[in-house]
């Protein structure tokens, strides 16, 4: 299995985990106590959570960045930095980050440069190629593919930091059990099939949202008009045709409807993962995202988050106006 998605990346190693987060924490385990860590300021919940509240007792000091404006993450990156980790798209505003550009940053201040690639997976988009020193997954999700398995995983070229990786794997005891590896090689098989289902039904999905009178903004990277949408053309593209992914996000007026819009619907079912084929939706601001709450960084209460699965886009569009209409 590690060989296959590293294949995949086109890169020498991969360390498997026993999560997506266990691949973060051992990432930051080959830091010493001091360094300094930079993170998108729309970060999934769960690393935000790490730094602030298990690695900043422990000596490691960290700074939530938009990583859209260089300009700030340089500035930051002059105070001093040791691991840069990136998302794109974000989880969950969906932005799009110039890979290349953080690299050289990351690479100018001599820090190691970490992309998760969760949401895009290496059909899309392999972050190596623009610079990155490793790539990380939560494999439990686009990766696996079907919702029936939890593992995490560290793509690299690094030959050292692949050494300590597996070194630290060992010590710490972050492993994944041998079903789900198996169960992560079957997904692996249908990945290319089931990203451009995905991407197709966010596509149809976001442009049919885009037009709804109940939805106020809609977050999708293939909107030509969305903050970024240049730069995805251009980097998610590792299929040779640029696909945005499956993920979209929308805001409503207000909370009580983001939330009424999340319990009403039939297709989409509740749920805080993504990645699937069957199509989720959740309420980030009180699911996916309530460690931020009174962090400074949360996120709308107004916002509701779409994994679009592989089902008909018509089904999936008629119940979002179900239930963004019922009364």
């Amino acid at each position: 299995m590690e060989i296959c998605l590293a294949a995949l990346e086109g890169t020498e190693h991969c360390v498997s985990f026993a999560s997506g987060m266990a691949a973060i924490t051992t990432l930051a385990m080959t830091l010493s106590s001091g360094a300094r860590v930079l993170i998108p300021d729309d970060v999934y919940g769960g690393t935000h959570r790490l730094f602030a509240k298990v690695f900043n007792q422990l000596g490691l000091s960290f700074e939530a960045v938009d990583m859209t404006d260089l300009a700030t993450v340089a500035a930051a990156c002059d105070a001093g930095v040791e691991l840069l980790i990136a998302e794109t798209p974000t989880n969950p505003l969906l932005k799009i980050l110039d890979l290349a550009e953080l690299a050289r940053l990351g690479h100018d201040a001599g820090a190691l440069v970490v992309v998760d690639n969760t949401f895009a997976t290496p059909y899309i988009q392999r972050p190596l190629d623009f610079g990155a020193d490793a790539v990380v997954y939560s494999a439990t999700k686009y990766l696996g593919g079907h919702s029936d398995l939890v593992m995490g995983a560290v793509a690299t070229g690094n030959d050292d930091l692949a050494e300590r990786l597996r070194f630290l794997q060992n010590a710490v005891g972050a492993v994944p059990g041998p079903m789900d590896c198996w169960l992560l090689l079957r997904g692996l098989k249908t990945l290319a099939v089931r990203m451009r289902a995905h991407c197709e039904g966010a596509e149809r999905v976001a442009v049919h949202l885009e037009s709804h009178p109940a939805v106020t903004r809609v977050h999708y990277p293939g909107s030509p008009g969305f903050p970024g949408h240049d730069v995805a053309a251009r980097q998610m593209a590792g299929s040779g045709t640029p696909l945005y992914g499956g993920m979209v996000g929308f805001e409503v007026a207000a909370e009580d409807l983001a939330l009424a819009v999340c319990s009403r619907t039939k297709l989409f079912w509740l749920g805080e993962s993504l990645g699937g084929v069957e199509s989720l939706i959740e309420h980030p601001g009180k699911m996916t995202h309530a460690s931020l709450i009174g962090s400074g960084f949360e996120v709308s209460d107004s916002l509701v988050r779409l994994s679009v699965g592989i089902e008909h886009p018509d089904d999936l569009t008629a119940d979002l106006d179900q239930a963004l209409s019922a009364g």
